[in-house]
Order: structure tokens, then C-alpha cells, then sequence
């Protein structure tokens, strides 16, 4: 309920939270819901393609795209911490409405390309499961999500979401545990850069698929609206340790969480000379290495991370399509209705057209990964100014940080750009 939500924020409550173990766990959630979106379907396609054919090489992308996930996700909370706005309301406030609506278009097309992978990933485990054609699985996919949006608060919904996280989390447990791991090469490769020939494609992807530009407005709008007494200087900082404290902890889950996929694949599919181009291919060759106990497992937990990471999707998207009428994140409210609706259907429409699933949750991906940097230069210029956040501005050191993040993204696109010509 986002409108009692901001009638806290006018500071009639008088929590002041002190920095304990207890009052840590009140804040916990944000992150988290964040954390879903780069554990998605679109990131298993990825790092299951990088693992069975690079093995451990690309593990540092993981690393790296985290550690720039860290940086962004925390950078744009404190936005949404300071101003009370979410990214994309601060857009349209604070930025000319010629250019503000396109960035925030470009934004709505990134959050369509990542609820097509979504829903998706969650249609292929109901295949792999119970036998559920792909086009029928996907529309109950979107009727499944569109109910629990729809039907529940952010509060309810971060506690779905954490109960998936963990079941995600202790799937892939289970299967690294039956695994023989070369620990000394994973290590290696988690901190050393290399990029093989033709591996270009799959780098932007799994760049793409972990700093992803809807969880950059899902991560503002969802921090903005559980504050207290915004004009108090005292608790805003208390949050924004809070807030970071939230981030760090999320964000070691979700790179745990791919790098025991890069590292699956890589001690299954590429230690036998095995190149995966589907993830039903991945469930059904898991089957005679690893057991019928692990195939099951495989699909269970893509079912979840289907379906917990289109409702994030969906959240972003309602988020994004409100804040272009300069409006927060309201499910009870008609512009984040249609856009949440607006953009979980025509992801599941495009669904219908797309020959190649297994390719369109790769290149779904690197779309995301094209469209970053706009969000990350969109951010770094609000998070910067005085007159929007005040003395919580951006340092320079910080800016420097930031710009040189938004350098290398745009970098490695146009390496990406290159690699088709």
C-alpha cells in the first residue's frame, strides 16, 4: 500500500532505528527483490551457455558485473532514500519532458525484453515438469503473476520473494554438492579477465543479465517507500547504512547463486565436450550425470525463478509507466495497472513469435545490456545534482567511480557492436 507508505514518509512516525542485528532485519527485503532479477531464466540461458562453452573462463564477468551492481544499486537507493522519489519519477521532475520520455521509454522496452525471458524461463520449467506446451505455459505464467501483483502489498510480496530466493538458493546447493568442482581454476577464473574468441556475445549477456537497468528503478522505488521522518538528517543517514547493509548481503546471494550456474555447467556440460543451446537440453543431460533427483530440482527451481523475477519485472514496469505521470508505484492505482498489465502482456505476445526460445532468453539479455547505459548515465546525473539530493549529492570520488562504470558499459558495447560486423 504505497500511499500509506508516503503518509509515513511526511514524518508523523517517530521510529528511529538504531543499527542492531533486530532493527537490520526490519530493512532487509529491497535488496532481495532486487537479487531475483539477476537470478532470472535469462541468467541461467547465459551462464549456462558460458559454462558449457568457456567451462570457468567467464566467471569474472560475474564478479565484475556485481561489483558494478553493488555500486549502481546503491548509488540510485540513495536517491530514492534522500529525494523520496523513485528513478523514474525524479526523471520526469527534475529532467525536460522532450527528453525525459524517451529515456523512460527505452527504459519500458529494457522491462518488456526482461519479462519475455522471465515468463519464459517459468513456461520451459513447466514443460520440463509437466509436459506444458511453451505458449500455454507462459500465459500461466502472466495470469499467475498478474494475480499475486495485483492481490498483494510489498510487504507480502518480499516475503514470496525471499521464500523463493532461498528455495533457488538451495537447489543449486544440492546440485554443486554432487559435482566435483576444480576449485583451484574456479578461483582463478573468479579474478581474471579473459575474453575467448566468439565468447563476445555471451559476455554482454551475462553483463546484461546481471546489472540489469529495470532493478535499477525497482531498487528506488521500493527503498523510497518504506522511510521514516525524511526531514529528520539523522535517520535518512541510519538508512542509507541500512540500505547498503540490505544491498551487500542480496547482491553476495545473487553472485553466489550464478557462479554456482557458470560453475554447474562448466563441471557437467564442458568437462564432457557437451555445447548446450536449450535449457531443456541442460535438465535432460543433467539426468544421466547427475540423477533424476538433480533434472527435477533443476526444473523446480527455474519454475521459481520464473515466476518470482516476472513479478519484480512486472513491478518495474508498473513502476517506470507511473513515473511518467510523476506518480510512485500504487497497484491500486490505474497507471501502474496498465503499465504492469501493458507490458507482461506484450512480453508473453512476443513470446508467441519467437521460433528459437532458448535464443531468445540469450539474446533478451544483451538488449538489457545495450540499454544500460542510458540508465546508468540517466542516474548518474540526478544522484550529482546539488539542487535534487542536497548534501547527499555524489562526491567526486564517487562520480568518478560511477562514470568510469558507465565508460566500460559503453565500451563493451560497442566491442559488442563490433563482434557483429
Amino acid at each position: 500500500m504505497i500511499s500509506k507508505f508516503k503518509e509515513v514518509i511526511t514524518g508523523k512516525s517517530s521510529h528511529k532505528p538504531v543499527f542492531g542485528a533486530r532493527e537490520i532485519l526490519k530493512y532487509l527485503g529491497p535488496g532481495l527483490l532486487v537479487t531475483v532479477g539477476f537470478i532470472d531464466p535469462g541468467n541461467w540461458a547465459s551462464n549456462i551457455v558460458a559454462g558449457s562453452k568457456y567451462g570457468y573462463t567467464l566467471l569474472w564477468m560475474v564478479t565484475l558485473s556485481t561489483i558494478m551492481l553493488i555500486i549502481l544499486q546503491h548509488n540510485v537507493a540513495h536517491l530514492g532514500i534522500v529525494t523520496g522519489d523513485c528513478l523514474a519519477e525524479s526523471t520526469m521532475k527534475n529532467i525536460r519532458p522532450a527528453i525525459a520520455r524517451p529515456i523512460l521509454a527505452t527504459g519500458i522496452l529494457a522491462v518488456i525484453s526482461t519479462a519475455l525471458a522471465e515468463i519464459l524461463g517459468g513456461a520451459i520449467a513447466l514443460e520440463l515438469l509437466f509436459g506444458i506446451p511453451i505458449r500455454i505455459g507462459s500465459i500461466i505464467i502472466l495470469v499467475v503473476v498478474i494475480f499475486l501483483l495485483f492481490s498483494n502489498t510489498y510487504t507480502k510480496l518480499e516475503k514470496l520473494i525471499i521464500g523463493f530466493v532461498s528455495i533457488i538458493g538451495f537447489s543449486f546447493l544440492y546440485e554443486i554438492s554432487i559435482v566435483t568442482v576444480d576449485w583451484p581454476s574456479a578461483l582463478k577464473s573468479w579474478v581474471t579477465v579473459s575474453i575467448p574468441h566468439g565468447s563476445m556475445t555471451i559476455v554482454m549477456a551475462v553483463l546484461g543479465a546481471v546489472v540489469m537497468p529495470h532493478n535499477l528503478f525497482l531498487h528506488s522505488e521500493i527503498i523510497q517507500s518504506r522511510q521514516w521522518n525524511k526531514e529528520d538528517e539523522a535517520v535518512i543517514k541510519k538508512q542509507l547504512k541500512f540500505e547498503f547493509t540490505d544491498t551487500i548481503i542480496s547482491m553476495i546471494i545473487g553472485w553466489a547463486i550464478n557462479s554456482t550456474m557458470i560453475i554447474l555447467a562448466a563441471t557437467t556440460f564442458f568437462k564432457n565436450n557437451t555445447n548446450v543451446t536449450e535449457l531443456a537440453q541442460a535438465q535432460s543431460l543433467l539426468k544421466p550425470m547427475l540423477g533424476t533427483n538433480a533434472a527435477i530440482i533443476f526444473g523446480i527451481a527455474l519454475l521459481f525463478s520464473g515466476i518470482s523475477s516476472t513479478i519484480t519485472a512486472g513491478m518495474a514496469g508498473g513502476t517506470i509507466f507511473a513515473g511518467l505521470y510523476k506518480e510512485p508505484y500504487d497497484i491500486k492505482d490505474s497507471h501502474t495497472k496498465i503499465g504492469v498489465s501493458l507490458i507482461l502482456i506484450i512480453a508473453t505476445v512476443i513470446i508467441f513469435l519467437i521460433s528459437d526460445p532458448f535464443k531468445g532468453l540469450v539474446y533478451s539479455q544483451m538488449i538489457l545490456s545495450i540499454q544500460l547505459p542510458i540508465t546508468v548515465f540517466l542516474q548518474i546525473y540526478l544522484t550529482s545534482s546539488k539542487r535534487i539530493m542536497g548534501r547527499h549529492r555524489n562526491s567526486i570520488l564517487h562520480n568518478i567511480v560511477l562514470l568510469t562504470i558507465g565508460s566500460v558499459l559503453a565500451i563493451l558495447n560497442i566491442m559488442l557492436f563490433k563482434s557483429f560486423i
